[in-house]
């Protein structure tokens, strides 16, 4: 049975919070409401857009919440045509890592709540799509902690969910792998706390991604 290794993407490959926080904010603007913190913002990075936007303004009703989530999708694009919001850099040792991974027999994924053309223009910018054989994003999927995305990616990559690990940085991530049956390891760089990743089930938390490889032999 195949293993494989499936990873988050904003918070977990890539450090994302800045293009997030500005377009989030320029959408509720767009609406005329005053933008919620950037640590509100970060709380709600990996959920996808319609939770996340109805997670940070719960009173307004599912129509409003879809409107913000395409106005978020219209200020991301604009500021980024502009040129106000620039690539989203690799986390250290993320690159390594995942070439360590390949070469040690691990199939990879991605499961994210970006859109696919979100999460395919990071993986080309880093030139990284080559190194995963499945991807699955917001687009084809209820939100995180909801365990379709991991099941088709154990489906797609032949594996099994004892022979999977989900990594990723928040608690969405932790309880999606829990709910999928697979094993959930957290990273110590992204958006919520060790405290919480491992309330959430993580079996280990990387402090840095040189330990992902030996954290994923050992389970």
């Amino acid at each position: 049975m195949n293993r494989l290794a499936v990873f988050d993407c904003d918070g977990t490959l890539v450090d994302s919070q800045a293009s997030i926080c500005l377009a989030m904010e320029h959408c509720f603007e767009a609406q005329k409401l005053v933008p919620p913190s950037r640590e509100a913002i970060r709380r709600i990075v990996g959920l996808s857009l319609v939770e996340a936007v109805a997670r940070l303004h719960p009173e307004a009703e599912p129509g409003f919440h879809q409107l913000l989530a395409d106005d978020y999708k219209k200020a991301y694009f604009s500021l980024r045509s502009e040129g106000r919001i620039e690539d989203e850099p690799l986390y250290d040792g993320i690159a390594e890592a995942i070439e360590t991974l390949d070469a040690n027999g691990w199939l990879l994924g991605v499961a994210t709540g970006k859109s696919d053309r979100g999460l395919l223009r990071v993986l080309d910018a880093h030139g990284l799509r080559h190194r995963f054989v499945t991807l699955q994003t917001a687009d084809r999927h209820p939100s995180k902690p909801h365990p379709s995305m991991l099941e088709l990616a154990i489906a797609e990559a032949g594996a099994a969910p004892e022979t999977t690990a989900m990594i990723g940085d928040t608690s969405f991530d932790m309880a999606m792998a829990v709910n999928a049956g697979a094993h959930a390891i957290g990273v110590a760089w992204g958006y919520h706390t060790r405290h919480e990743l491992l309330d959430a089930g993580a079996r280990h938390v990387a402090d840095h991604a040189d330990a992902l490889a030996g954290q994923l032999e050992a389970l």
